[in-house]
């Protein structure tokens, strides 16, 4: 049904109907803005970054062959245009993430000693009460590590196609994956556990 509604759509998309692009504005833009406010920072980039991937998508909209929904060639037309919003802003040097991730003492510990806190930061998210919280801490991220985050475990890319959406080796999301998910951890572990550091 939703295909057969998606086909109409583009149908009248193609014919120039002002009307389907109010309709595809209201149908999708919640969630498309959605998408853009997880990659940046401000309320205005995601705006523009929605805005972006509207004009991309009416562009390409004669080379959509309906391969697959409608709703998931739209976002991931945001997610492209996202990091490319991104990579033209990296002409700073990267970021380091050494500061957010967890130290440790000469024989292994932990310098910090947080009370039993073992909620998975996904369970966390599902909370409404904590999402603010947890958008909050990855926000905190740099730019290099939210992105493989974001793209890895809350768009759910696989590996492969990270490394080639960011210009990377598989080998390097892998790394900036796992410590971006320490430096989360640790960041979480602030927020939600009281914790003391060890004499």
């Amino acid at each position: 049904m939703e295909a057969l509604g998606d086909a109409a759509l583009i149908a009248r998309l193609r014919a120039g109907d002002a009307d389907a692009f109010e309709e595809l504005v209201r149908t999708y833009g919640g969630r498309l803005l959605a998408v853009a406010r997880r990659f940046v920072r401000n309320e205005s980039d995601a705006q523009d970054i929605t805005q972006a991937a509207y004009l991309s998508a009416f562009r390409a909209l004669p080379q959509f062959e309906g391969g697959c929904q409608l709703s998931t060639w739209l976002h991931r037309i945001v997610v492209n245009t996202a990091l490319m919003k991104l990579r033209t802003r990296r002409r700073k040097p990267e970021e380091s993430i050494e500061e957010l991730l967890p130290a440790f003492l000469e024989d292994g510990h932990h310098v910090e000693q947080f009370s039993d806190w073992a909620t998975p930061a996904d369970a966390l998210l599902e909370r409404k009460e904590t999402r603010a919280t947890v958008r909050a801490c990855i926000a905190q991220l740099p730019d290099n590590y939210r992105e493989v985050l974001m793209l890895r475990d809350i768009e759910e890319l696989p590996t492969q196609e990270v490394a080639q959406l960011l210009n990377l080796t598989p080998t390097a999301v892998k790394v900036r994956l796992h410590r971006a998910r320490q430096a989360l951890s640790t960041l979480l572990r602030k927020e939600y556990a009281p914790s003391f550091v060890t004499v």
